[in-house]
């Protein structure tokens, strides 16, 4: 096994997180030490808890205002394969003239886990599925840690179905003639809990202008459904002190599973 991970290691294909023992703690040793991670050559210890922070919870408005156009209320009205085709034929905005291709999302269509990320970067833009190359690698781990995996009572999905050029971000119009779209979507998987992963996931699922590290920690609501916080996968890469804090997040989104807030 060990030479097996120094090959991958070798060939940049080594897992970005990875428990360190492969058996789980008994129930009553959960709460009182949190697994051991490895992000590269660098150890990320968790926290030494995985009690979840005191939890606040907040109602997030809608993604569509009240006098919703009447693109947003046909959106409102079709089903799954017909919202499907309606991202793969969209016009609504700039980006259709550079996309090799929409990304609608990927996974289980009645999970109880949602995951939305912010927009497709090229390798999504080029396979039509969210969250792949070294972010999606990352991604899977975080759901492996936490017993799930991508398609597996998982789905995901993102803000915006096409690429952004040069992977910019998102403009604010890109995301109003997205958010339609995203809200149908969340309403037709309808799931338990939402994980927003990122900046512009957060700030659009919660109409709000806050930051990531202020919004961490606490139980939101989008359309009812339980919603939380966390970081980009894409940034824990650039920054990997940040990733105890992202396995807080995850640590409570398991309890919140658990424990009973989430009514479906």
């Amino acid at each position: 096994m060990n030479r097996r991970l120094e090959f991958l290691g070798e060939m940049g294909l080594a897992p970005l997180w990875r428990l360190r023992a492969r058996d789980a703690p008994p129930a009553e040793e959960q709460n009182q030490a949190a697994p051991e991670f490895e992000a590269g050559t660098v150890s990320v210890a968790a926290p030494a808890t995985a009690v979840p922070p005191p939890v606040v919870t907040l109602e997030a408005a809608p993604a569509a205002a009240a006098g919703a156009d009447q693109r947003s209320l046909r959106i409102a009205r079709l089903t799954l394969d017909e919202l499907k085709a309606e991202v793969k034929a969209c016009t609504a905005c700039g980006l259709c003239k550079s996309r090799t291709q929409t990304v609608f999302g990927v996974g289980d269509e009645s999970a109880d886990w949602l995951i939305v990320g912010e927009a497709p970067g090229a390798e999504e833009d080029a396979r039509g599925e969210p969250f792949v190359g070294q972010a999606g690698k990352l991604l899977d781990n975080m759901l492996a840690a936490i017993g799930l995996a991508r398609g597996e009572n998982v789905y995901i999905a993102n803000v915006l179905k096409c690429r952004p050029p040069g992977n910019r971000n998102p403009e604010a119009g890109e995301v109003a003639r997205c958010s339609p779209l995203l809200a149908r979507q969340i309403q037709l998987v309808q799931p338990k809990l939402i994980i927003a992963m990122g900046r512009f996931a957060a700030q659009t699922l919660l109409n709000s202008d806050a930051s990531i590290a202020s919004m961490r920690g606490k139980l939101y609501r989008y359309q009812g459904v339980p919603t939380i916080v966390t970081y980009h996968p894409a940034y824990l890469l650039r920054s990997l002190p940040e990733k105890a804090k992202a396995w807080e997040d995850l640590c409570f989104a398991r309890a919140t599973v658990a424990g009973g807030t989430i009514k479906k």
